[in-house]
């Protein structure tokens, strides 16, 4: 204990980021924490396109989502939520909307403008498409 103000005072940059850090981490969680959006795990995403006819909205780019994507998956670009151009999906607002990108982590953003949107039902697909793909679950190609 008596070491750390010597270490704080030897390394100010280290500090701070560590401070700066934590700082982020914990916004990232309250933010999470009070979000209307969930994230849920594959299984939930199977059960809910399976039995609640969800809707799938894939956020990557056009080349990657003709590579693979969920069959049925929406390409739409984070860009095209945010401005509200919705196309096709506009007609989904009641049913749950699983919104996936490459490995999880952009598509929360996105998700909350759906929710803003009136979007009743939205989710985030946990570890994206790279945790789909990595447990073998189908993707179609092409499109």
């Amino acid at each position: 204990m008596q070491e750390i103000m010597p270490f704080v005072s030897d390394h100010p940059m280290l500090c701070l980021a560590w401070v700066a850090l934590l700082i982020a981490v914990i916004v990232t969680t309250v933010k999470t924490r009070f979000s209307k959006v969930n994230e849920i795990t594959r299984g939930e995403a199977i059960r809910l396109i399976n039995k609640e006819d969800a809707v799938i909205v894939d956020l990557r780019s056009r080349d990657d989502y003709r590579k693979g994507h969920i069959a049925n998956a929406l390409n739409l670009t984070s860009s095209e939520v945010k401005s509200g151009n919705l196309g096709e999906l506009d007609k989904a607002k009641t049913k749950p909307v699983i919104v996936v990108c490459a490995t999880g982590t952009t598509s929360r953003e996105p998700a909350e403008n759906l929710n803003k949107a009136g979007f009743e039902r939205v989710y985030v697909l946990k570890e994206g498409i790279s945790g789909w793909s990595g447990e073998n679950l189908p993707l179609v190609r092409g499109k």
